[in-house]
Parts: structure tokens; sequence; C-alpha cells
């Protein structure tokens, strides 16, 4: 094991020489023209700002992309292992088909910023040509002569140091703008290799990951069988047949009222008519006197026999009155109105039959009593 991290360290830092090789031959060139062994004029002040340039550089490297990639396929094992443990995490069950719903491009990308500071390599392109022409205009700035002297000669001199220090000050401009060069070639070769290995893991795991356009079409099956269902209980609530049904249900049992309440007034009827023969009856034989005392008898019996025909009315009515309670609370609002008028009406009835009753009971008792004096007196 400590093998194989010495040989991954090993390759990460080949990595780190490969982005720094131009650069360090570039500078190495500038430290052999200030020792004069090329033909290359550098003073000092742009040995200086070329070495600092250089040094910040190399302390940039580590935020490169090919540096990166190599730290992260080094890691290649837990990014699997993290990836797979993300996968579980985030399952999704579907019509008894298990996948997940992360995004491997995503998750990739949030893996990748552990390795490497994307703020330092996003201003490291334009970061290194503003510090080469800073440089230059401080190498100028340190290299410029006084220009004070009258003297021709020492005036010419001055204006020639000027120059020398000019032409060596514009290195640091180049040297910036090649760095940022190098930077940006070696910054899109290594997100070329983050784009491989992307599309690697994805088709290593993409029979494990539920596609956009699954989980759309899924969401659509869903509406779908939301407004079926939705469907289906608006016909279960209106349903034309139990409506109907509802509705013969109501006027059957209304026919039956009906039919009950004209079967009850026939039977009243017909005790009126027998109770009024036999009223009839006894006062003709009253009247005729044959037998006084048959006649009152007659007379009791057929007020008993009113009396009963008169609770059976009522309770007929009573009667009448549940059943047309029971209808009206499945019938409508008119028929209620017309059937309470009946009611009321026979109600009315009821009681003017009640009082003629006691008018007659009274009348008779006053005959018979006259009568019993009548007989006593004889």
């Amino acid at each position: 094991m400590s093998n194989k991290n010495q040989s991954s360290s090993a390759i990460c830092f080949f990595s780190y020489i490969v982005v720094a090789l131009l650069p360090t031959i570039f500078f190495a060139g500038i430290v052999l023209g200030y020792l004069h062994k090329i033909p290359l004029k550098v003073n000092i002040e742009s040995l200086i700002i070329l070495s600092v340039i250089y040094f910040t550089y190399l302390l940039f490297i580590k935020h490169n992309a090919n540096v990166a990639i190599c730290r992260m396929r080094n890691e290649y094992i837990n990014l699997q292992k993290s990836l797979q443990k993300h996968i579980k995490d985030n399952s999704l069950t579907i019509f008894n088909q298990t996948k997940s719903t992360i995004n491997i491009t995503d998750f990739i990308t949030d893996y990748y910023k552990t390795f490497r500071n994307d703020n330092f390599a996003s201003v490291a392109p334009s970061f290194f040509p503003m510090l080469g022409i800073l440089g230059t205009f401080t190498a100028i700035a340190l290299s410029m002569p006084d220009f004070s002297s009258n003297n021709t000669e020492a005036l010419d001199r001055d204006i020639s140091l000027l120059l020398a220090g000019v032409g060596t000050a514009f290195y640091a401009s180049i040297y910036g703008i090649f760095l940022s060069i190098v930077w940006t070639f070696f910054e899109k070769r290594g997100l070329s290799k983050v784009d491989m290995d992307l599309h690697e893991l994805q088709d290593i795991y993409q029979s494990y990951i539920w596609s956009e356009s699954e989980l759309s079409r899924h969401e659509h099956m869903q509406d779908e069988l939301r407004d079926k269902n939705m469907i289906k209980a608006f016909k279960e609530v209106f349903n034309l047949d139990f409506i109907q049904i509802l509705n013969e249900k109501h006027l059957e049992n209304f026919k039956t009222i009906i039919n009950e309440t004209n079967r009850h007034f026939t039977n009243v009827t017909n005790h009126m008519q027998m109770v009024s023969t036999d009223l009839k009856d006894t006062i003709s034989k009253i009247h005729s006197a044959k037998s006084v005392l048959e006649a009152n008898a007659n007379i009791e019996k057929n007020i008993k026999e009113f009396n009963r025909t008169t609770k059976e009315l009522a309770n007929s009515i009573h009667k009448f009155d549940s059943s047309l309670e029971h209808a009206l609370t499945l019938s409508f609002t008119k028929i209620d109105k017309e059937l309470s008028d009946i009611i009321i009406k026979l109600a009315n009835f009821a009681n003017s039959t009640s009082q003629q009753n006691a008018i007659l009971q009274d009348t008779i008792s006053k005959y018979h009593k006259q009568i019993s004096n009548t007989i006593e007196n004889h």
C-alpha cells in the first residue's frame, strides 16, 4: 500500500514538474542573461521582479487542473465509494424499480473542488499578465536616471541607461503573458481529463441512476393517473343511474303515502256514513216512541261508535302526519306545502267534527232527560 502511495505521489509530482517546466526554463534563461552566460541584458531590478512572478506561479501550480486531476485519480477508489454511498442515500423506487436521483456531473464537480481552489484557478490567467505589467513599470521606475546633469555626455549616458532599463523591464510583461498561456494550456488539458473521467463514471453508473427523461415521463404518468382517479371519483359522486334510482324511490314512497291516505279517508267516510245512518234510525225510533229505552241505548251505542270513529280519524291523521313527515324529507318543497295544507284542513275538519259531536251529545243528553221525565210523568 505504501509503495502504491509513493508511486501516486511521484506521478503527481511529475505533473507538477510538467506544468512548471517551461516557466522554469524561461526564468533560467533570465538568470543566465543576468550572469552574462548568454547574450541577454538583464539588470538586477528585472531579475528580482521576474523571481517574484516565478515563485508566485509555483505557488499557483497546485491549483491547476492538470495537477488536481492527478490527485483526484489517486483517490479514485474513495471517489467510487463516496459515489456509491451517495447513490444509495438518494435512491427512489418507481414501479418496483429502484434507482438514484443524483446528478453525477454535480457530484464530480463538487468532489473535484476538494482538490483545488477554483478562485485561484480562475484568476490565474489574468493575474500573471497584470503582475508582469506591474513588474515592468516597477522596473522602469527603479532604473529611471536622475537627468540632473548639464553635461551632454552624462546626459547621453543617462538616456542610454534608461533605454537599457526599459528593454529589460519588458521581460516582466513578456514573462507574465507567457505564464498565462502556459497556465491556460494545462488548465484546459486537466479539465478535458476531468470530462473523460466524468463520462467514464456516467457510463458505469448509468443503469443505477434515473435519467431526466425517465423522471419526466414518470411525472406525466402520475399526473395522468391523478386525473383518471379524479374523473372516476366525479363519476361515482355524480352517478346518473344512482340519482334516477333515488328519484324513483322517492316517487314510489310518495305514491304509497297517497294511496294509504286515500284508503284511510275512505274508511273514515264509510264510518261516518254508518254513524249517520244509525243516528237517523235512532232519531226515527225516538220520534215513533215505540221503544224509548232501546232508542236511548242505541243513541249511547252510536255516540260511542262515533267517538271511536273520531279517534280512528285522529289516529289516521297522526299516521298520515308521520308518513307525510318522512315523505317530505325525500320530496320537493312544493309537495311539502300542498300536503301541509291538506293536514291543516284535516285537522280543522277533525276539530269541527269534535265540536259537532260535543254539541250532538249535549243535545241528545238533554233530549234523553226530557224523554225520561216524560216517561216518569206517565
